[in-house]
């Protein structure tokens, strides 16, 4: 367990900088790169290319936090999910079951000889 808190340590620490010093220096680069020329406007500095990434973070993403994916669209699919089980009936839940069990290794019908990877089931 303190490997995989030490990990976790080195992985966020590794985020942070490239939150805090990769991606506005991309940014500086970028825009220094592209707006002067064209279309005439300012150079940025760092602290300008960081403020400009916060602003469009608030400003795009409504003010959430720093978070990858979007929790919406996995409740939209969910929802959308357990509405297509209740409109099934008792059987075709029960072979979707027996069907998705299979398939992903998970269901109650399997069991710990066909999970362990050096046997193969036939």
């Amino acid at each position: 367990m303190t490997k995989f808190r030490g990990r976790m340590i080195v992985v966020g620490i590794i985020c942070a900088f490239a939150a805090v010093v990769v991606f506005p220096l991309v940014t500086m680069l970028l825009w220094n790169a592209l707006v002067p020329s064209l279309f005439k406007g300012p150079s940025v500095s760092f602290a300008q290319a960081l403020g400009l990434l916060v602003l469009s973070h608030i400003l795009l993403r409504g003010g959430r936090p720093w978070h990858w994916g979007c929790g919406g669209r996995h409740e939209r699919w969910r929802k959308r999910f357990e509405e297509k089980l209740q409109s099934m009936s008792p059987e075709e839940r029960e072979r979707f079951r027996e069907a998705f069990g299979r398939r992903w290794g998970c269901g109650p019908d399997v069991s710990v000889e066909e999970k362990s990877p050096g046997r193969e089931s036939g």
